[in-house]
């Protein structure tokens, strides 16, 4: 079997919300396009440009920001840097004006409401994620490209295959979690310490290390964030923001100015049940809220999942600590690192044997994905073994089978964001049960479960991958808030 290398940088990605696949995946298409030209020096003579959206992309774009996301890759923005309080503002500049200035360099008529064509009876057979650019050139030649974008932020040119000379060297080559297994039984090595091997043939370690706090550093400031901002979330629903109300009550009288006071104050609050399951529920709701209001926050693997391993890393850091104090194992760097990268290898696998895209796979492929994940840092950092690692993932995995993905309004918020904080629970319910358990006496494998959701997945109609044409999404009248 070919071999493919995915980084952890490829599985976590900063962008803005509210989906990898609707907006992070076509913003960084429409960049692509926009290079293509520059390359080809035919930027300077586009007098036109047009953008034809298909299927999932056509029926649930408008909800998801699609139309937002081309238009902001085409003036060549990055959704890793734009400063998210500008997008509203950008997008009303160029609608007023009817005018698009291609990667800030030349300016070209553009009429959004013409211009971006949401194709809602037309489907591309690849995948139901796709996007054609077409450009007008001023001796009346045009140039299209078609992209896929096939979930978490993952984006392919139409009849683009990954080069075998392109693709790294990896000292611990892995497609399936019996490979993964199969490495750590000879070497002996942590499945983290497998990945940080792997990752050094891209870059150095302390250069990996870095990314990695990097990427934690954003998904802390979106939990602080969103923790701490109410309001009514965009696009029609009037849902109500709720960790901003959870987190208050919660925090009680105790005062912070920041995360790490915010931290503090949590701990000081001790591990009861209901409370560390409040906690939990919060810290998920605040990133998904935040990605629900185009804020940044990091795909993992997807945005409408982007909740679920920041809700239990930060769990891990605030409440599995004995210590009691704020420099305590549980806030150590190197078990934040370990967290991550155990999380990204098992997102790794579950794409390259199944899907990150619910227009694939339904909600299983996001929701249940991230789950596993974080099942599995999570038992990683608790001192699990490699076999207990993978078990847990597996569990948490199995008890999503099956979850639709049916989004109000095509809209990421109902049932989206509260299923974050489902896949939180479920990843640490898993990681309990693997802990107290012999793997060797399992019956379910993490590589059959991938395989099953796969199946699933392909059997699942179409109705039900992120098309709001089943599910709560034609079951729930719009004008009802979520509660």
């Amino acid at each position: 079997m070919p071999h493919e290398a995915i980084s952890v940088f490829d599985i976590f990605k900063i962008g803005i919300g509210p989906s990898s696949s609707h907006t992070l995946g076509p913003w960084r298409a429409a960049q692509r396009f926009a290079k293509t030209l520059q390359q080809n020096n035919l930027l300077k003579d586009v007098i036109e440009v047009r953008v034809l959206l298909y299927g999932s992309l056509a029926k649930t774009g408008k909800g998801h920001g699609t139309d937002v996301a081309v238009q902001l890759g085409l003036c060549g923005e990055d959704p890793v840097t734009f400063p998210v309080e500008q997008i509203n503002s950008r997008i009303h500049d160029i609608a007023a004006m009817r005018k698009l200035v291609l990667l800030g360099l030349h300016e070209v008529d553009f009429n959004p409401n013409d211009d971006i064509d949401f194709l809602i009876t037309e489907s591309l057979p690849y995948h139901p994620n796709a996007l054609t650019f077409l450009a007008t050139i001023r001796n009346g030649a045009s140039v299209a490209e078609t992209y896929y974008s096939i979930g978490g932020g993952f984006v392919i040119k139409e009849k683009e295959m990954a080069s075998a000379k392109d693709e790294a060297q990896l000292p611990f080559p892995i497609n399936t979690a019996d490979d993964l297994l199969h490495w750590c039984m000879k070497t002996g090595m942590s499945i983290s310490d497998i990945i940080m091997e792997n990752e050094n043939a891209w870059r150095s370690e302390k250069e990996t290390k870095e990314g990695v706090l990097n990427i934690w550093r954003v998904m802390k400031e979106c939990l602080y964030r969103g923790s701490q901002t109410p309001g009514i979330l965009p696009g029609g629903l009037h849902v109500k923001r709720r960790a901003a109300e959870l987190n208050k009550k919660l925090m009680g009288t105790k005062t912070y100015t920041d995360y790490d006071s915010w931290l503090l104050a949590i701990r000081t609050g001790g591990n009861d049940f209901k409370y560390t399951l409040d906690w939990v529920s919060c810290f998920a709701l605040a990133v998904n809220e935040e990605n629900a209001s185009f804020g940044r926050v990091v795909t993992a693997p997807t945005n409408g999942a982007a909740g679920v391993i920041p809700a239990v890393l930060q769990y891990y850091i605030a409440f599995c600590d004995s210590s009691g104090d704020n420099q305590g194992h549980g806030n150590k760097e190197e078990k934040i690192i370990h967290f991550l990268l155990t999380a990204a290898e098992i997102g790794s696998i579950f794409k390259k044997g199944a899907t990150l895209s619910a227009a694939m796979g339904g909600c299983q492929a996001e929701i249940g994905v991230s789950s596993a994940m974080a099942a599995a840092g999570l038992t990683e950092c608790m001192g699990g073994t490699q076999k207990q690692v993978m078990m847990a993932s597996e569990i948490a995995m199995e008890h999503h089978l099956g979850l639709t993905c049916d989004p109000i309004g095509g809209l990421v918020q109902v049932p989206c964001i509260e299923r974050n904080t489902m896949g939180a629970i479920k990843a640490i319910t898993a990681s309990q049960l693997a802990l107290q358990s012999t793997p060797d006496f399992a019956k379910v494998s993490l590589d059959a479960v991938i395989k099953t959701m796969w199946d699933t997945a392909q059997d699942m109609n179409h109705k039900y991958k992120e098309t709001a044409d089943g599910g709560l999404a034609v079951h729930v009248p719009l004008s009802l808030p979520e509660c």
